[in-house]
């Protein structure tokens, strides 16, 4: 599955009764799952469809194509964004670890004609921060906002997807608005860097590399698109797979591949080195809120997060509490099976918690179809337990303690609270549904 495609081939999605159109290529009946919901008839449109086929490896190839010619007006500054979800990967096919892989494939990139290759994990620390300062604002006021809580993460394209076209209402006033990284990402190469650059965010073409086809939706968000230049955030999204693809197209051996340090948005060609946020295949949007807001909220320090377990490893519950009295009561949620336990939770008015990390690849980011799918559909177990050692082998790094992340709330954003931060790191999430009462009960309490 190294390209999407519009297919003719109509299967059973089993997140729903519609019926739907396969977008990837494939010979072998297989069973959608939901990333592949993005492709039911019912909520994808045409333009959206059409769209999506065209994020591919023809698009890249025809950029470095016309980069090539004399007509300079076409040319434009090739930018990739890696995820670092999609690090341990290479690392994995590389057979190195995750900084020496980091930079092979960066290596590789600038021989292919990419001029600049960045790391996103900036982008997602204001991403968390900006989540964290949301959540505390909803708890503050949730005696007298109903919509205040549960709050929703909100990084992961096909749970938002699903949230907008099947929960409605109901759902989507508790999502989190603070942008995903990727989306994050877009803004500051086409805003920030555009600008450091003295280019306009047209002459930039954005590719990110993501573990996950549904990233590839999320790019095509109306809200993300530039009319009057005529450009999104992000221009196409290649997973971690079809990356791999292009380099065996290019038939080089990764031993013959120069290594170079990635990019870095302020132009500074020392090498920080690379770090994590805390979590386990994601970006640990829990840990991250949990610690911050028993600090901000209640005074006390959170030094280490002890998970219980509930239906399985995907469906797991954290909780403060202080002298018998539980404070705070957390959720992670991942895969669509145990998102449905969550819905069905919530009809009953049985779901006690202030916040929710909502992946749909059971096991986080890394288990995403773009890089991880084996056989039948299914993870590679194997594979995906590996990329969660090279993973987890990062040191990690509080977003609140970068520099990098200040500097820029200051040079690019005006301020932590000005409106310019407010446009480029938050959005909000619509209903698309039926009304609500033919979706989940109107009685729901959280």
């Amino acid at each position: 599955m190294s390209e999407v495609s519009i297919g003719r081939k109509k299967e059973k999605c089993e997140n729903c009764t519609k019926q739907v159109i396969n977008l990837f290529n494939t010979d072998v009946f297989q069973q959608v799952l939901l990333s592949a919901c993005l492709s039911c008839d019912g909520c994808l449109s045409e333009d959206e469809g059409q769209r999506i086929s065209q994020q591919n490896l023809e698009e890249i190839n025809h950029v470095l194509a016309l980069n090539k010619k004399c007509d300079t007006s076409k040319h434009k500054i090739l930018v990739v964004s890696v995820c670092p979800q999609s690090l341990p990967f290479f690392a994995i096919k590389f057979q190195l670890d995750v900084p020496a892989a980091a930079k092979k494939l960066c290596g590789f990139l600038k021989s292919v004609g990419v001029h600049y290759v960045f790391d996103t994990t900036v982008a997602a620390s204001f991403s968390i921060l900006e989540s964290q300062r949301e959540f505390v604002q909803r708890y503050r006021c949730k005696h007298h906002d109903s919509n205040a809580m549960p709050m929703f993460t909100s990084s992961c394209p096909g749970w938002i997807r699903y949230a907008e076209r099947v929960l409605g209402s109901l759902v989507t006033p508790h999502i989190c608005t603070a942008r995903s990284p990727q989306q994050i990402m877009g803004s500051l190469v086409k805003d920030f860097f555009a600008r450091q650059q003295k280019l306009t965010p047209d002459q930039i073409f954005h590719v990110v590399v993501a573990p996950c086809f549904d990233k590839k939706l999320e790019a095509v968000r109306e809200e993300f698109y530039n009319s009057i230049l005529e450009t999104r955030d992000v221009d196409c999204v290649l997973t971690s797979g079809e990356i791999l693809h292009l380099m065996e197209q290019s038939k080089v051996a990764v031993e013959e591949v120069d290594s170079a340090p990635l990019d870095h948005v302020f132009g500074e060609t020392t090498d920080p080195g690379m770090t994590r946020h805390e979590g386990c295949g994601s970006e640990g949007f829990l840990e991250h809120i949990f610690k911050h807001a028993a600090k901000e909220l209640f005074g006390l320090d959170v030094q280490e997060i002890v998970y219980k377990t509930l239906r399985n490893r995907d469906f797991q519950e954290v909780a403060l509490e202080r002298d018998g009295e539980t404070l705070l009561q957390f959720a992670a949620v991942y895969g669509f099976r145990n998102i449905q336990t969550l819905v069905h939770r919530m009809k009953k008015g049985k779901v006690p918690y202030q916040l929710v990390e909502v992946l749909s690849c059971p096991g986080g980011c890394l288990s995403g179809r773009g890089q991880a799918e084996g056989e039948g559909g299914r993870p590679d177990r194997t594979l995906v337990q590996q990329m969660e050692e090279h993973y987890s082998s990062l040191p990690v790094r509080l977003p609140d303690t970068n520099p990098e992340v200040q500097r820029l709330y200051q040079d690019w954003l005006d301020g932590h609270d000005s409106p310019h931060a407010q446009q480029c790191l938050h959005t909000q999430y619509k209903n698309h549904t039926q009304p609500s009462s033919q979706i989940l009960n109107s009685d729901i309490q959280w």
